[in-house]
Formats: C-alpha cells, structure tokens, sequence
C-alpha cells in the first residue's frame, strides 16, 4: 500500500531529518510511526500526502510513485486519502454536519447523498445527534471524533493520524483508537503517528520507530 525506498528528507540545509529510509505497510494494515517530537514522524505522513517532497529516493502509494502524479492531479490524489490532524482543523463558524460534509460538498455530490452520508458517519463516531452543534460547543474529544469522521466520510484507501489523541485524556484517546481499529477493520489502511507507547504496547499492530533519521521496526512482524 504505502512504500518508501531510499528516502531522504532535509529542511533548510541541516542534517537530514529522514535519512535514506525503506520501510513498508501492507493494504489494509493498522501500523503506528513513534518516535520522539522532532523525529520525523509528521515530515513522514507529509511525504505520503505531498505536503512535503523527498530529495532522495521514491514514495509509493498503491504502486504509484506518489512524485511523479502531475501537479494538476495531486487535489485529485489527496482525497483519496484521510487525514487526522492533532489540532482538529475544524471550521469554527460552521456546524458539525457542515464540516463533516464539506469533502463530499467539493466533490460535487447530490445533496441527498450528502446527507445519508454525513448521518451515518456521525452515527459511527457515535455524534449524530450533535450534526447541528457549532464546533466550540463541544469536548476536545468530541471535536477530533467531528475531524475523524470528516476524514473518513469519502471512504478513503489510506487514513493517516498525526498524533490524533496529543491534547486529549487516556479514556478519549481509548475511544479514538477505538473508532480506527473499525475503521481499519473496513479496510482501510490505517497510519498513526504518535509519541504514547501507551496506545500501542501490546497491540499486537507493527510499530516503527523514528530516531536519528533512521527507521526500524519495534514491535510486530
């Protein structure tokens, strides 16, 4: 599903932060990237999603080497792929419904089919009844539960989270991870990037590491 060979990543001319990195994930795989803040692991998630390029080596996603999709068709790349941000990235000035729709809105689907959607999203991330509620009104918890269901709603290939559970308490974390191993279990390939070796030890997921610039699997086979 997602493969790097040979990867190299540096910012402003310092030390690489990636260095000549190979690792895989198998199609629908749940895997966790760990590893101290500033290791690399969100440099690592942006390569996948072409926020960021590698100076070296190749990133490839379902086979494609993700550098080579011409620039007009990287919007069309990204949507199929989700993405979990650790600050939510809501829109505070509309409702639940609102931000969980807008995927599908810029997708240009019947509004009809928007609104099956939307409910029965929010019925998994068990928020249908706060479809009408502003973001602000909500928990931290509840909020990135409105961010998971907004990136899943176009029943994407690949979800990747960036430390999706940093600004939340133990149990709502427990419930996060919760909500992606259903969603892996659908099928779709599941990438979590987070320092809490509590929310991996003993999952019995792999576990890559981040250090150094360097890669290595931790746990699993």
């Amino acid at each position: 599903m997602v493969r790097f060979e040979n990867v190299t990543k540096s910012y402003d001319d310092n030390s690489p932060i990636l260095k000549n990195i190979s690792f895989q994930i198998r199609r629908g795989e749940m895997a966790y990237i760990t590893g101290p803040s500033g290791a690399g692991k969100t440099t690592l998630l942006k390569l996948i999603s072409l926020e960021e390029w590698a100076e070296d080596g190749a990133v490839y996603v379902d086979g494609e080497d993700v550098e080579e999709i011409p620039e007009v068709e990287v919007p069309h790349y990204r949507r199929k792929i989700g993405i979990v941000f650790q600050d939510f990235k809501l829109l505070y000035n509309r409702t639940v419904f609102e931000n969980v729709a807008l995927t599908l809105r810029v997708r240009k689907d019947h509004e009809q089919f928007i609104k099956t959607q939307v409910h029965e999203t929010l019925k998994m991330v068990s928020l249908r009844h706060k479809a009408d509620s502003m973001p602000m009104t909500l928990s931290g918890g509840e909020q990135q539960r409105v961010a998971i269901a907004r990136a899943i709603i176009a029943e994407p290939t690949l979800l990747l989270a960036d430390e999706p559970t940093g600004n939340l308490d133990p149990d709502t974390s427990a419930g996060i991870i919760r909500i992606f191993k259903e969603i892996n279990t659908k099928g779709t390939t599941v990438i979590h990037a987070t320092h809490d070796r509590n929310l991996f030890r003993g999952s019995g997921y792999r576990v890559f590491r981040i250090e150094g610039g360097t890669i290595t699997l931790e746990e699993g086979i």
